[in-house]
């Protein structure tokens, strides 16, 4: 009885790092490239009380054993790199990625690599995101610029009112082996590790590099009705593993009360 109870809250801190993770899926339905979360768990040590295929007194052997679970724990919280929605904005500094990749920004003197095409002009004309970080490589738009172009493989081309091209430049992306290693940092951000692998940069459209889209944004992954559902499953199962404390508790007050 006393194992059901700590088996018991193993499940209730699981479900609710479950919830903790839902509710930062959910408060991020909205956020512009956002990629979901999902948590994983594992099942813990066994205490075996019976040996599967030991011998019995009959010559035979036990065809299962007798082995109770100690409880769960959680072993990792992953992130989903699906494609999110496109909605478009006919804004020339919207890119959006269609398939696999990054853009790159330098961030206090850090490579970091986002999804999160929503670009601007700073007072200097280079291109960068909302906190002032510079797209990678740098592309400064001169000031005569009246239309910004950026083809599919992320080619750009300012042009004047005239149609004459006053500079280009080429914007590449950037892929990882196992995106699911990367480091998130917030600010729609992420930084490489040793589980990600290095950045592997090419031509947007070429081999498994994804395509540039202009005028639109990438949504956040996540289903918000896929979450609701989470969130109801989480709770149900806090419920039923602090029912179960309760179920111990009680029997340990009968079994103390025997003598009495």
């Amino acid at each position: 009885m006393i194992r059901a109870m700590w088996t018991a809250a193993t499940g209730m801190n699981a479900q609710q790092l479950m919830i903790d993770v839902t509710a930062n899926n959910l408060a991020n339905v909205n956020t512009t490239s956002f990629k979901k979360s999902r948590a994983d768990f594992e099942d813990l040590f066994y205490a075996t009380y019976k040996e599967k295929g030991s011998p019995t007194a009959a010559g035979g052997s036990v065809p299962v054993g007798v082995q109770v679970g100690m409880g769960t724990r959680p072993v990792a919280v992953q992130k989903i790199f699906s494609q999110g929605d496109y909605t478009q904005t006919n804004n020339d500094l919207d890119l959006a990625i269609e398939g696999d990749g990054f853009f790159m920004v330098i961030s206090d003197d850090n490579e970091v690599y986002t999804r999160d095409g929503s670009f601007k002009i700073d007072s200097d004309g280079y291109i960068v995101n909302s906190r002032g970080d510079r797209l990678q490589p740098d592309f400064s738009v001169p000031v005569d610029t009246a239309n910004v172009a950026v083809s599919k493989s992320g080619e750009i081309t300012c042009m004047s009112s005239g149609g004459e091209v006053l500079s280009t430049g080429q914007i590449p992306v950037y892929i990882f082996t196992n995106p699911a290693g990367l480091n998130s940092i917030g600010r729609n951000g992420y930084t490489s590790s040793e589980a990600s692998g290095d950045p592997i940069q090419g031509i947007a459209g070429t081999d498994n590099f994804g395509t540039i889209t202009q005028g639109y944004l990438e949504m956040s992954n996540v289903d918000a009705i896929e979450e609701m559902i989470n969130m109801i499953v989480g709770q149900r199962a806090y419920e039923l593993n602090s029912k179960a404390i309760k179920t111990a508790d009680s029997m340990l007050q009968v079994a103390n009360s025997i003598r009495q």
